[in-house]
């Protein structure tokens, strides 16, 4: 059994390494892989930029959602860092965009304003990712 890959970065449509059993080959199916690469990066930033518990929840149910939503980000991240692995240029700019774009809505002060912005406020109900 061969065991291996692309090891180096490469552009192009042919990689079957964005996700298991992944085909690929035709650009309708590249593109729906970039696409959904983006749409996952951008999920990450959703969920590292928003308050979902609402103040006065009981400790033990907020503790329990905190968890759930930290679980869910970290398995959509490394959805994110194994599709990266692909070394596929394209999915690596997909993923960087979706990033960049998430934390453009979400986590940049573009689309808030002043009155939304309290300097005690913790943005999001789980910590940050750290690299």
């Amino acid at each position: 059994m061969k065991m291996g890959g692309q090891m180096t970065l490469f552009w192009g449509k042919n990689t079957a390494d964005i996700f298991p059993g992944w085909e690929g080959g035709s650009l309708w199916s590249y593109l729906f892989g970039l696409i959904w690469v983006f749409l996952l990066s951008l999920m990450v930033e959703r969920l590292s930029h928003t308050r979902f518990i609402k103040p006065g929840t009981h400790h033990v149910t907020a503790g329990l959602l905190q968890t759930s939503m930290y679980a869910i980000r970290v398995a959509l991240a490394y959805l994110v860092m194994l599709a990266v692995m692909s070394f596929n240029v394209g999915v690596i700019l997909a993923s960087v965009a979706g990033y960049a774009v998430g934390f453009l809505v979400y986590g940049s002060r573009v689309f808030r304003n002043n009155s939304q912005l309290v300097a005690y406020e913790e943005p999001s109900d789980i910590p940050p990712l750290n690299c």
